[in-house]
C-alpha cells in the first residue's frame, strides 16, 4: 500500500502545481504581455473614468441613445454577477407576453417605422449581457434618436456606419454595433456640436 501511495501523492502534488500553479501564471502573463486590454477586461475610460466594458451590455432607455438588447439579469439588468438567460421556452405565456409588451414599447417610441421590430430590440440574450445589436436594429432607431438629439439622420446613420463590426476574416459570425461604444460616440458628437 505504501509503494502505491507515495507515487500517487507525488504525482498530486506535481500536476496540482502545473495545472494549479504554473499554467495559469504562464496563461496570464502571456495575456497581459500579448492582449493587455483584453485580459483586463475590455474596459472602457472615458475622461479617465471607467465608463463600462466592451463585453457586457448596458441599459439606455432615454430617447437620445440608442437601446441594447433586453437583459434577463437579476436583480437588475445587465447584471455580469448574475448572467443568464431568462429560461422561458417559446411556448411560455410569460415570454410571449414580455415580447409582445416590448414590442409595444419600441413602436411607441419609432412611430415613423411601419416595418417589423428587429428581434434583438425585444428578446434578451442568452447571457443577458450582450452588448451588440444588428446594424439593422440600430438603424431602426436612428429617426428617434436624431430627433431627440437635433442632428440629421444622416449624421447619425454615418456614425452607426463607423461603428458596425464586421466579423472576423468577413466569413465568421454577422456584422454588429456595439451599442455603449456607440452612444459614447453620440455624447462625443453632441459635446462637439455644443463647443461650436
Amino acid at each position: 500500500m505504501k509503494t502505491l501511495l507515495r507515487p500517487a501523492l507525488t504525482l498530486f502534488v506535481l500536476l496540482s502545481a502545473i495545472t494549479g500553479l504554473f499554467y495559469p501564471a504562464l496563461i496570464t502573463g502571456l495575456a497581459q504581455a500579448i492582449f493587455p486590454h483584453q485580459a483586463n477586461g475590455s474596459l472602457i475610460q472615458r475622461d479617465q473614468q471607467l465608463v463600462g466594458s466592451q463585453l457586457i451590455g448596458q441599459s439606455f432607455s432615454g430617447p437620445n441613445y440608442f437601446w441594447s438588447r433586453p437583459s434577463a439579469t437579476g436583480p437588475m439588468p445587465n447584471n455580469a454577477a448574475a448572467s443568464s438567460g431568462s429560461n422561458l421556452g417559446p411556448s411560455n405565456p410569460a415570454l410571449a407576453e414580455a415580447v409582445q409588451a416590448r414590442i409595444a414599447t419600441v413602436r411607441a417610441a419609432h412611430p415613423e417605422q411601419a416595418g417589423p421590430v428587429p428581434a434583438e430590440l425585444v428578446t434578451a440574450s442568452a447571457s443577458g449581457l450582450d452588448p451588440h445589436i444588428s446594424p439593422a436594429a440600430a438603424y431602426y432607431q436612428i429617426a428617434r434618436v436624431a430627433r431627440a438629439r437635433q442632428l440629421q439622420p444622416e449624421q447619425v446613420k454615418r456614425l452607426v456606419d463607423r461603428h458596425t463590426a464586421y466579423p472576423s476574416w468577413r466569413i465568421f459570425g454577422e456584422r454588429t454595433v456595439n451599442v455603449l461604444e456607440l452612444n459614447l460616440a453620440l455624447d462625443k458628437l453632441a459635446a462637439g456640436k455644443q463647443a461650436a
